[in-house]
């Protein structure tokens, strides 16, 4: 179970993500956790990004589903991916429950903080 001993968020250049995603996490064996998140230049888009790997990461490990499986499948997802298609890795993966949790937490946000869900979704997988 996850015990974490230090959490980081890092603003990154989207091209320096593992793959083509705009929100990433790593565990490592020292129970650090660091959250990679593309910037997006809008301060509230990254919050939202943030929170939602934090809440991933959090369900994922507490439900035993390891992070190199998910990103195993996400970056297979990401190699097959067609032209044009903006779906969501973790809409199709094990991990499918614990990320449309962290969507329902990220869009609940949006919302308090006014954030046009439309606008926010076109930006996010513009990068």
């Amino acid at each position: 179970m996850l015990n974490p001993s230090k959490i980081t968020i890092d603003f990154i250049d989207h091209e320096r993500q593992r793959y083509d995603t705009c929100g990433d996490y790593i565990l490592y064996p020292n129970g650090e956790i660091v959250i990679k998140v593309s910037k997006t230049g809008n301060a509230d888009y990254n919050c939202l990004i943030a929170l939602h790997e934090l809440i991933e990461v959090f369900l994922t490990q507490k439900r035993g589903i390891s992070e190199e499986s998910i990103a195993k499948f996400d970056i297979k997802f990401e190699k097959k991916r067609k032209k044009g298609n903006t779906d969501e890795p973790g809409d199709f993966g094990h991990y499918k429950r614990e990320h449309r949790f962290a969507e329902n937490m990220e869009r609940l946000l949006a919302h308090e903080l006014g954030v046009d869900w439309n606008k926010y979704s076109i930006k996010v997988t513009s990068l």
